[in-house]
């Protein structure tokens, strides 16, 4: 059974592990940011973990299509409050951002692992995380979140992700970072048509290299709009499908909006894949 780092945590694989999401953003794409209401977010910090939640993953830059960049200030102005307090509830915590700056205030504030939307590219970043015990999760994204939704083009979707992946990963070794601390993000959403989100998902185990552990982050996305013709309110059903499609072509990790009604579909999949159909 392979075991995932994340500072001072040792978290099994043995399952889909579930990281509820806290968005700390006033224009959150799924519209539940919390802003600079620290309380307020500290309270949904609270629902994810009693859900059930095995990481929560703190987010204070919106990364939609069309965002506009936060600067770093402003960006730590919102998460360092709500991660001090959170960091001592015992669970791993998860800061998803991009700057260098921010991924240093971030793990002195007690932060265990950095997600990545753009793979650790930014100069320092990889030293940072390498300096660390945190683990960290590289995502694939084209472009920037701004204009990365405008014309995505792709020859091999796939092939291309993974080159991707590899050559982040190899660097990250080379840095000195552990394979039991790396998880790879194919990023559906980040710089894809429907198409080629539906191609990385169907290819969900070969976007990974050298079976390292997959995190699927597809809850509440415009893909699953696009499928069911549902607004962002309307998708939990589509989410919770997709998330148990992930756990079932091997994603280790499901970053999730709704963490309660995701662990219990998890719950019943794991129920019919040991015991068969239930009578």
């Amino acid at each position: 059974m392979s075991v995932l780092h994340c500072g001072r945590f040792r978290l099994p694989l043995d399952r889909p592990l579930v990281m509820g999401i806290v968005n700390l953003t006033p224009d959150s794409f799924s519209g539940d940011g919390t802003g600079g209401d620290v309380a307020r977010a500290i309270h949904h910090a609270r629902h994810q973990l009693e859900a059930g939640a095995d990481i929560l993953d703190l987010g204070a830059e919106s990364s939609r299509p069309g965002a506009i960049p936060t600067p770093e200030m402003e960006e730590l102005r919102r998460l360092i409050p709500v991660l001090r307090e959170v960091s001592g509830w015992g669970v791993p915590v998860s800061v998803d951002t991009y700057k260098p700056v921010v991924m240093r205030a971030a793990l002195e504030a007690g932060a265990t692992m950095i997600n990545d939307i753009s793979a650790l590219i930014h100069p320092g970043a990889i030293d940072i995380v390498a300096a660390s015990d945190c683990a960290v999760c590289l995502m694939h994204m084209a472009g920037e979140p701004g204009t990365m939704q405008q014309s995505p083009s792709y020859d091999d979707v796939v092939g291309e992700v993974r080159a991707f992946l590899d050559a982040r990963v190899s660097l990250c070794r080379a840095a000195g970072i552990a394979d039991n601390r790396i998880v790879l993000d194919p990023g559906l959403g980040f710089g894809k048509t429907l198409a080629h989100n539906l191609a990385l998902f169907r290819a969900l185990t070969a976007t990974g290299v050298n079976q390292l552990p997959v995190l699927i982050g597809a809850s509440r996305k415009t893909m699953l709009g696009a499928i069911t013709g549902r607004p962002v309110e309307g998708r939990m059903a589509a989410s919770i499908a997709a998330a148990l499609l992930a756990a079932q072509k091997g994603a280790k990790i499901l970053r999730v909006h709704d963490v309660a009604e995701t662990i219990d579909a998890l719950a019943v999949l794991a129920a019919v894949e040991e015991r068969g159909v239930l009578q």
